[in-house]
């Protein structure tokens, strides 16, 4: 597993493909590591002639772990919120965009394509709008723009996400158990979770690095991180969102405002699916992600 200093922090990701390649970077979920990027995903883009990078954010798999920093207490953090105040957080997503932008600095990529699903999604988006000179092409996956008048999640999805999974050191039947029941009911009734498949990454997952207080932190980030709107509007590079239709943890709504804030952006809503992206549908997507990045190209042939 390579590592690299980014942003003060040890930074664990995978490359694929020709090292000469343009560049995509994969943003990853909250929660989650970079091999939720699966690999067959990654080799597909590869195949296309790009260098593909899938790294773990700050708090999550290799990476570094901020442990030294409590988890803040959730409903506090909403409290403060609902108040009009601000909370004081350990890290921000423009933190963890901060992070992003350092590996690429650190394998001396002066520009890449970026694409994001859910919370790496919002990383993405802040890469885009804050650092436009690095960035080729934004793909935001299953996310949202932080716009505060849009539908939330399920309340038995919201339910679910908050109740703490079982330790998998302790209880593995027990965590296979709650992260399968999560799986099942954020995926699409068209595209339902291979439960064998899930079942496999979320074990490797806990066996890299399982860290509940680490998915509190980035949550944590997300809360506070506001309305992104009047950031998204700058973005001049081309943008494509793609949502699930069904998706009950962040509504297809919150897609469709994200396409509808970036200027030019294509807005790919597909039908039947949930907040996942499975591999009957690496296809349309890989399809999608490689169209607006050699569109990317196009415009700078046009403008040279």
């Amino acid at each position: 597993m390579p590592l690299v200093k980014a942003n003060g922090l040890d930074i664990a990701f995978d490359s694929f493909g020709p090292q000469d390649g343009e560049a995509i970077l994969l943003v990853a979920g909250l929660g989650v590591q970079r091999i939720r990027w699966a690999e067959p995903f990654c080799a597909a883009l590869a195949g296309q002639g790009f260098r593909v990078i899938r790294f773990d954010n700050r708090d999550a798999g290799g990476s570094t772990h901020l442990g030294q920093h409590t988890p803040p207490d959730l409903g506090a953090l909403v409290a403060a919120l609902m108040a009009g105040r601000r909370p004081d957080v350990p890290y921000t997503l423009a933190d963890m965009a901060a992070d992003a932008m350092g590996l690429l600095d650190a394998l001396a990529i002066p520009r890449a394509h970026v694409v994001g699903q859910s919370m790496g999604g919002m990383i993405a988006q802040i890469m885009a709008s804050e650092h436009p000179g690095r960035v080729l092409s934004l793909t935001s996956i299953m996310s949202g723009t932080g716009n505060p008048a849009l539908p939330q999640a399920a309340p038995d999805v919201l339910a679910m996400m908050m109740r703490p999974a079982p330790d998998p050191a302790r209880d593995e039947a027990g965590f296979l158990a709650h992260s399968l029941a999560f799986a099942r009911r954020i995926a699409g009734p068209a595209h339902p979770v291979d439960e064998g498949a899930h079942g496999r990454l979320v074990l490797e997952e806990a066996r890299r690095a399982h860290d509940p207080g680490g998915t509190g932190r980035q949550l944590a980030a997300m809360a506070v991180a506001g309305d992104r709107r009047a950031r998204l509007a700058t973005i001049a590079v081309p943008a494509l969102v793609i949502h699930g239709a069904c998706d009950p943890l962040i509504p297809p709504a919150c897609g469709a405002d994200t396409a509808a804030s970036i200027p030019g952006a294509e807005f790919l809503l597909v039908d039947g699916m949930g907040h996942h992206v499975p591999a009957s549908l690496h296809r349309v997507v890989v399809e999608a992600i490689v169209r607006v990045a050699k569109s990317a190209g196009r415009d700078q042939a046009t403008c040279h």
